[in-house]
This record gives C-alpha cells, structure tokens and sequence, in this order.
C-alpha cells in the first residue's frame, strides 16, 4: 500500500491505524518514514500483549471510536496476514460481544507470485479455518470491500 491508500479511508471517513508486533520505533519508521503518514494511530509491541490477545486491537479501537465499544458503534474490521490476527479478532468477539466485528485476511507478499499459488491457497485455507469472514486478494482491495 501507499500514502494514498490511508488518505483515501480518512476521505470515505473510515477510521484507521495499527497494531503491530513490532517494537515502536521500528513500527514507526515504517509507517511515518517509509509510508509518510503523519503520527499514524498505532499499538506497538511495548503497548499491548502480543497478539492473538486481543487487548492491543480493543484499545486501538476505543481510541479511533473514541467511545466504549459495544451497541451504537459502527463494525470494526481487522485486517491481518496471520492465523493470530484472525484469532485476534475472534477473541475481541468473546470480550466484546455487543461489539460488530469483522476479520479480513490477505495473504502475506511472499505468496503473491505465480510460483507460489499452491502455497498462497493453503495460507489462505489456514486463514479460512481461524475465521477468517473474507480473504482479499490484496491489502489495496480493501477500498473496494468496504464500497459495498
């Protein structure tokens, strides 16, 4: 994805950030640097237990919501590239009932060329079995889901 990706979510007035595994610094670099977003709404590992412990993602959330989830606060959708963010999500579910949520998956970049299909399909399937609702064919075509 690029800087425009996130410009087009704030523009459709979807709310947005991360939730990394990575330290904060490198999390960071990388979106601040690399994607050249202006102090991107983030859950760093020193923020949160690592995922699939759904504490980082809920208060993320909050923040964005900037009100208690539950009944009256529109879907969160998650969207990862690992069995623990899908599971992340399915825990959310357990501790915030009332709250809507939804896990979206993509394969990781790796899987993306022809040479590895066979492997992107299995990816897929293992995401599919955490409870996965839907895998995008890429981050970008996150866009187009939420049109709908």
């Amino acid at each position: 994805v690029d800087p425009a990706f996130f410009h087009e979510l704030s523009n459709k007035k979807f709310g947005w950030g991360f939730v990394s595994g990575a330290e904060l610094a490198s999390a960071k670099y990388v979106l601040e640097n690399r994607l050249k977003l202006d102090n991107p709404p983030l859950i760093a590992m020193e923020d949160a237990p690592e995922k699939p412990n759904p504490q980082g993602l809920l208060k993320l959330a909050r923040q964005i919501a900037k009100k208690p989830l539950g009944t009256g606060v529109p879907p969160i959708t998650f969207l990862g590239d690992t069995v623990a963010d899908v599971l992340t999500i399915q825990n959310a579910k357990h501790e915030v009932p009332k709250q809507k949520f939804i896990s979206l998956a993509v394969a990781p970049p790796h899987l993306h060329n022809a040479k590895n299909q066979v492997a992107r399909a299995k990816y897929e399937s293992r995401l599919r079995e955490a409870g996965a609702d839907e895998i995008l064919q890429s981050t970008a075509a996150l866009l187009d889901h939420l049109q709908i």
